[in-house]
């Protein structure tokens, strides 16, 4: 019995190469280009001229800007070129820290205590630059309780005013309402030492 025909198989010989993210060298089309980079004079250049300074320098040109008229090009070390703007990419997105949403649980019959000690880490949450949505699981009858919910939130929303905003009055949703903080406008508060 034949199998059935499933088209072209995958062969890893025939891959197709990956393009360059930029185009370099005689990968250049256009007839003119602005010429930019250490120990060249600044100006517009015809391709090949530019090719040959490159090659002179034993460097790479690389179109740096191809929707400028006429394109931009500068004369580097294109693997040094990739490997530096990866290093700067991979900084970047270490130091940009994405905001988190903490979540703070009470129920009817929180009390004192405890609602201090979430209260503290709650603070802390939003000192740290993350939101915190804080919220009353009813459980059982204690539905019928939904107004000592909203008070324990409202009283929440006071007593973090300092550190964050409340973003809007408390809501529920089937047997949960819940309340979400914003940090202050302002940064993260720095660490004493």
């Amino acid at each position: 019995m034949a199998l059935p025909n499933r088209g072209p198989r995958f062969n890893p010989r025939f891959q197709r190469q990956q393009e360059p993210e930029h185009r370099i060298n005689d990968r250049i089309r256009v007839p003119e280009i602005r010429l930019v980079g250490d120990n060249i004079t600044v100006g517009v250049y015809n391709t090949q001229e530019a090719l040959k300074i490159a090659a002179d320098q034993g460097l790479d040109l690389v179109e740096i800007s191809p929707t400028a008229n006429p394109p931009v090009c500068k004369v580097i070390d294109y693997k040094k070129f990739l490997y530096e703007k990866k290093r700067k990419e991979k900084e970047m997105k270490a130091n940009s820290k994405q905001s988190e949403i903490k979540e703070i649980r009470f129920t009817p019959g929180t009390d004192d205590h405890d609602f201090d000690f979430k209260a503290k880490h709650a603070e802390k949450f939003l000192q740290d630059g993350n939101k915190v949505k804080a919220y009353v699981q009813f459980k059982g009858r204690a539905i019928m309780f939904q107004d000592r919910g909203q008070l324990l939130l409202l009283k929440f929303a006071e007593r973090l005013a300092e550190a964050g905003t409340l973003e809007s009055m408390p809501k529920l949703e089937g047997k949960r309402m819940f309340a979400i903080f914003q940090p202050k406008a302002g940064g993260k508060k720095k660490p004493t030492t």
